[in-house]
Formats: structure tokens, sequence, C-alpha cells
């Protein structure tokens, strides 16, 4: 494992970071515990020592699981990072409501990284009109958190904004190869890094996205490097080739995926790709751009729908027949997932959208969510709906899809 410095504390953080968002769940969609906590403690007794998690992840089931499964030793041996949900903070004395509460979720006494979660420029403005710094001052100077920063997802212009805003410790910011330019992008890691942040780096592999299913198109390029890599460690190394990063997060489903990571995590150096390989990886990032339609890292912020629509699900089966195609298969996997017969009798269909708009101030990525759904719903849906679906009825029940 490689570790990187904090520049203010002079932390020594694992490159790659546990990020507790997409854990392993069960079919009912609760965490699949034995799983999770084996994967996690695995993580940790091979060098990682930086966990992520949010009040929200996992419908708020994260950070007690997180506070269970690093019982026994385990918290001493990591820097935890958790986040206040500032859309949800009214006054002063909800900070540290949450705090407090947080604290008793995790079963610790103090947050070694805390953050202010999924700022833009006009929630920036309203958490420091409550009062936020101040309550950050109190909450370091009596211990309960060590490190104060922020995760954002806002324009480039109010990044700088943030940054001035406080003495900040860190920062969360998305980056990838394919968001070099969107958000706060390289000019705000290089911003940040200017002032003394350390930078956390979320959706490196942008949602999974980068990884699997991987487009012929893609893989053929990826065949022509003179080391064969796979998809994932292409993603993290080129993030960890920039020196300014200090912490690659993962959100890890599967074993493989934390085994994988941290072979990739062995070579992460900064500076370490040649020319021709950052020439290789550009040629990537312009192919995925031909092929994807819509700009979901599938995060779920947007969830959950007071319609039911499964929003994320709508726009990777959209993305996948435009990158992959087999248009008759997506059809009856979109009726199966989201026409009630996988998932139980709910139903998540694009076409239940009303366009109330409470998810475009969630989405990070700001996109139109409801004129997106109506694409879907072109794409997916039609008169004979009821009918696919009926259809995929039996054939699931045939077991033979």
């Amino acid at each position: 494992m490689l570790y990187r410095k904090m520049p203010k504390n002079g932390d020594k953080l694992s490159i790659i970071g546990f990020g507790a968002m997409r854990l392993p769940t069960k079919q009912d969609g609760s965490i699949d515990e034995e799983k999770a906590t084996q994967m996690i403690h695995y993580a940790i007794d091979n060098g990682v020592n930086y966990i992520d998690t949010a009040w929200p992840y996992h419908m708020g089931e994260s950070e007690p699981f997180l506070g269970r499964v690093l019982a026994e030793g385990y918290r001493e041996k990591v820097k935890l990072a958790t986040k206040m949900p500032q859309w949800m903070v009214k006054n002063l004395d909800d900070m540290d409501s949450f705090l407090n509460k947080q604290l008793e979720r995790l079963n610790t006494d103090h947050i070694d990284y805390y953050l202010l979660h999924s700022l833009v420029g006009s929630s920036w403005k309203t958490i420091r009109d409550l009062g936020v710094n101040d309550f950050l001052d109190r909450a370091k100077a009596d211990g309960r958190i060590i490190n104060a920063g922020f995760s954002y997802h806002g324009n480039g212009e109010d990044f700088k904004d943030v940054v001035d805003g406080y003495d900040w410790d860190f920062c969360q910011i998305q980056y990838n190869f394919l968001d070099e330019d969107i958000q706060a992008g390289r000019k705000g890691l290089e911003y940040a890094a200017s002032h003394d942040l350390g930078v956390v780096i979320m959706e490196p592999l942008r949602g999974g996205n980068l990884t699997a299913p991987v487009p012929c198109e893609i893989m053929d390029i990826w065949k022509e490097a003179d080391i064969m890599r796979s998809p994932a460690e292409w993603a993290l190394r080129w993030v960890w080739n920039h020196p300014d990063v200090t912490v690659v997060l993962s959100g890890m489903t599967e074993p493989y995926h934390v085994e994988e990571n941290l072979k990739s995590a062995e070579e992460g150096l900064a500076d370490s790709l040649t020319a021709k390989e950052l020439k290789l990886i550009d040629r990537v990032a312009d192919k995925y751009r031909e092929l994807m339609t819509i700009n979901c890292t599938g995060c779920r912020y947007c969830m959950p729908c007071p319609q039911v629509v499964d929003i994320p699900a709508c726009f990777e089966t959209y993305n996948n027949l435009y990158m992959f195609g087999g248009k008759d298969r997506l059809m009856i996997m979109y009726a199966a997932k989201l026409g009630g017969i996988l998932r139980g009798a709910e139903r998540n269909l694009a076409s239940q959208c009303v366009q109330c708009g409470q998810c475009l101030n969630a989405c990070p990525q700001h996109l139109p969510i409801p004129q997106l759904l109506e694409r879907v719903v072109e794409e997916f849906e039609g008169q004979d709906m009821e009918k696919r679906i009926e259809f995929a009825k039996q054939l699931f029940a045939n077991d033979n899809f």
C-alpha cells in the first residue's frame, strides 16, 4: 500500500479509501453485513486506513453498520470520515444534533475527517449564514471532529468561494478522466492544493461506468497499451497520477473489487504514467463521450423519488442501449427490473414521473432529470408496456432468461 500525506496535519493516508456508499446488499436492499464486514476488514488488514461514509448512505444504515464493523480494534486503525447533511440543517442547533447523533451511530467519540456534504455555491452561502464556521471551530476545539472539510458538486467558480470561506483542512471533489473539466475539475484540484488542502477524490470510476461492462470500442483501445491493465486500474492510475491528490475513494461492492483495488494501489505513484499512456486514456475518454448519452454517475442523490421512479436504473438502461446495443434484451430487462417483477410488486418506471422537480435540486450533475426520463419512456415504454411486463413475468418464472 502506498500512502500520501495530508498537507496540514501530516496524516499518512492510504491512496485508496473505502467508500461506504455502495456496500454489497441483500435482495431486500439491506446491507449484506457479513459480506461487507469481510470486505472492510480485509481492506484494513491490507493497509487501507481511510473509511468514508455519510448520513444518508444506504438509507441511513451505512453509519450504524460502520459503528459495528469497526469495533474490536478496527476503529483505531483507520481515519473515519462522515458528512453533515447540510440540506437538512435549519439552524445552528441542528448542526450539533446531527454531529452528536453521528458520533453515536458510528460508536466513536470523534470524527477524524468531517465534511459538509454535497455543497454547491448556494448551499454554501446558506449554511455559512447559519453559522457553520463557528460550529466547526467549536467542534474542533472540543474534540468531536479533528479535521474539517467539504464535498463539492457545484461549478468551478463557486468552488473557489468555498475554499476561501473557511480554514479548511481538506476537501472532496469528483474527478476522473471523463470529468476533468466538470464541477471543480482540474482547476479546482490545483486551487485547493495551492491552499494546502488535502484533496479526496470521489467517483474515480464514475459510479462504476468506466469499469463494467466495457464497450468493445473502448476495450479495443485499452488493448493497444504496452502494459495490460484492467479498466478500473487505468481509471485509478489516471487519478493517482496527479500529485495533488491525497486519497481516492472507491465504492467497493464485491470482494474482487477490494483485491483489484489493493493491487492497483501498490503502483499508484504520482507522475508515473507515460505520455503514451496518457494519450491512450485521452482516446478512451473521447470514445466514451461519443457513446454516453446521459451523464449520470448512479450516486442516487436524487432518490427516493416521490413517485418511486428508480431514476439511476432508468438512466443506466438507457446508456447501456447506446453504449452496448441489444435493445430487445434491454427492453425485457427494463420491464423486469422496473416493472415490479424482480424487485417485488412496486413499479419504478420512468413514466411514473410527474415532473415535480424534487430531483433537480438533488442531482450533483445538475441533469434535467424529468426531460431525460421522457427520453427513457420513448425508448423503453409505449402501448405494449403491459404486455412486455407480462411476458417478462412468464420468462423469469420459467427461468429461461
